[in-house]
């Protein structure tokens, strides 16, 4: 029983860092804070596995249920609250991802409690108080990760999310050199290459991470390219510049940022609408 915990340990310490590095290579890199804290966890996840799987030491076990709490109390803050000016969205990989850690925790507590290692056993009372402490957390984390969830905005059957901005005056912004174009509220406009100019390919988690703008838009000055609209499936329109239809970023915290310039994401490219003339 305490090898296959300790595999299971170690398996879901991996699992849960081949989740952040794939998040990482694919768009979350660009976030700044966000971006770096995203690596640490895959190198933590992986170094912590490691030395579970090898010494089976107690001592590791515990920092590696630690590791899986502080992740998903990390997730929980960044979904509800929104952490380093950045709020995360509610999609398929999150729930995964948390839920991994949560059986991390359980399953390396319980192995790191447990009497069976060999060189250290531990009173039975302790054991008990021990197990008694892993089922309340367990049973905290899962109350919390559902209530944080229920919370959080997410794609609906529309590809729109609660972070899109509807309407107003388009801009100008001039950011790394070039001039791109801004909605409303001076956040950076992207467009997908897999788009056509009358349909869009972005919808569920792909629309939670790159909210499609809706409309309606008037161009302000120095806005010269053509506005126009498309019907997106399951309902909603969504507007286009030059025959391009336009998204926010949720890694973009503001104005004058375009962290989603260039990203290979959902299945193509993604890039500022550079306006020209």
């Amino acid at each position: 029983m305490q090898l296959l915990l300790r595999l299971a340990g170690a398996g879901l310490l991996f699992a849960t860092a081949g989740l952040h590095l794939d998040l990482y290579l694919t768009g979350y890199r660009t976030i700044p804070t966000i971006g770096p804290l995203f690596l640490l966890q895959v190198i933590a996840g992986l170094g912590l596995g490691l030395l579970v799987l090898v010494t089976g030491n107690r001592l590791v076990a515990l920092a590696g249920a630690g590791y899986a709490v502080a992740t998903l109390g990390g997730y929980l803050l960044s979904v509800q609250f929104g952490l380093f000016g950045f709020r995360e969205i509610r999609t398929t990989a999150g729930i995964v991802a948390a839920v991994i850690e949560v059986a991390a925790f359980i399953v390396l507590a319980v192995y790191a409690t447990n009497d069976g290692l060999g060189w250290a056993r531990l009173p039975s009372l302790t054991q008990q108080r021990a197990g008694a402490v892993t089922a309340g957390v367990a049973v905290l984390a899962f109350a919390l990760l559902g209530g944080a969830l229920a919370g959080a905005p997410g794609a609906t059957a529309g590809g729109t999310t609660g972070h899109s901005v509807a309407g107003g005056e388009l801009g100008t912004a001039r950011i790394g050199g070039v001039t791109v174009l801004t909605n409303a509220a001076g956040r950076t406009l992207y467009w997908f290459a897999p788009d056509t100019s009358t349909k869009s390919a972005c919808y569920g988690s792909c629309a939670a991470y790159w909210p499609p703008v809706a409309g309606p838009l008037r161009a302000g000055p120095g806005v010269t390219g053509a506005l126009g609209t498309i019907h997106r499936t399951g309902g909603g329109t969504q507007e286009t510049y030059d025959g391009h239809p336009l998204y926010t970023y949720i890694g973009d915290s503001g104005p004058g940022q375009a962290h989603g310039n260039n990203i290979d994401q959902s299945g193509g490219f993604w890039h500022e609408m550079v306006v020209t003339g």
